[in-house]
């Protein structure tokens, strides 16, 4: 039978967990015997110490394993920019920094929203005014205006980001009757069933345990990614201050979202010290 904080295999662990891979209680044979009272007290207690962590409050990650660990850039596309037909703003804040952490992951996946013209998504497709929300498949859709249509400059990933460090380029939402603000899956389809991308299944095959995810936005594309990360069997950790929302004043609503799907929240700053995690 597996102990309180080992794993079983083939699963990963969660971050949270990590802090305590040497957590023990040993007690000297060569110490005089403890009362039968005192011996109770600790055998019950000392297992008990870990639970004192909240899981949704969980100790900021030290490091990254190169080989277990994969960045998921979301959707640094032009039409995303400031100046762009769904401009998040500061957008174009996230790119450097983003770029300057692509070396530390030998598995980097940068989405690509494309779409076709007159998507689902779109508010000219109903003629209805953007940001309205309407019922679609028996899910809610928020209406965008027409935003990285396929082969429009918009469409393309941002200048900015490098080619040669990605692993793979993942082309999302581009069945016409189907949004995709996940990485991992389509929103709901018109047979009520959220399609996979795969992308859960390389992952898995390429050893990885954890993703990191940033980019654009926040608030959709970042979060639902996030969250299905977790469902696919990842652990999950949004890095903050590389993304952006469309919906800012809203963070409060989307933070508590996260936690209860249980991604956890960390900074880029919080990948800088030199214990690897295994």
């Amino acid at each position: 039978m597996l102990g309180q904080h080992q794993r079983a295999e083939g699963r990963p662990t969660p971050l949270y967990r990590f802090a305590f891979r040497a957590y023990s209680c040993h007690v000297d044979k060569k110490e005089p015997p403890m009362s039968k009272l005192t011996r109770m007290t600790l055998d019950r207690e000392a297992p008990q110490a870990p639970r004192s962590i909240d899981r949704e409050a969980p100790q900021a990650p030290r490091s990254i394993h190169k080989e277990h660990d994969a960045l998921l850039v979301i959707d640094l596309q032009p039409d995303f920019m400031p100046g762009g037909a769904l401009a998040v703003a500061q957008g174009d804040q996230v790119v450097a920094p983003i770029v300057a952490i692509l070396p530390l992951f030998a598995t980097v996946v940068a989405t690509q929203d494309h779409h076709p013209q007159g998507h689902v998504s779109f508010a000219s497709s109903h003629g209805k005014a953007p940001y309205q929300v309407i019922p679609l498949h028996g899910g809610e859709q928020t209406l965008w205006p027409d935003h990285c249509v396929q082969g429009t400059p918009g469409a393309a990933l941002h200048p900015g980001l490098p080619r040669e460090p990605l692993t793979l380029i993942l082309r999302k939402g581009a069945r016409a009757d189907a949004d995709s603000y996940s990485a991992f899956r389509e929103n709901l389809g018109p047979d009520g069933q959220r399609r996979t991308t795969g992308l859960g299944a390389l992952l898995h095959a390429r050893g990885i345990r954890r993703v990191f995810l940033c980019g654009l936005a926040r608030d959709f594309c970042v979060r639902f990614s996030a969250a299905d990360a977790v469902t696919e069997g990842f652990a999950a950790v949004v890095l903050d201050d590389l993304c952006r929302a469309v919906f800012p004043d809203k963070k409060a609503e989307t933070d508590a979202l996260l936690a209860k799907e249980g991604v956890l929240l960390a900074t880029s700053a919080d990948l800088c010290a030199t214990l690897e995690i295994s």
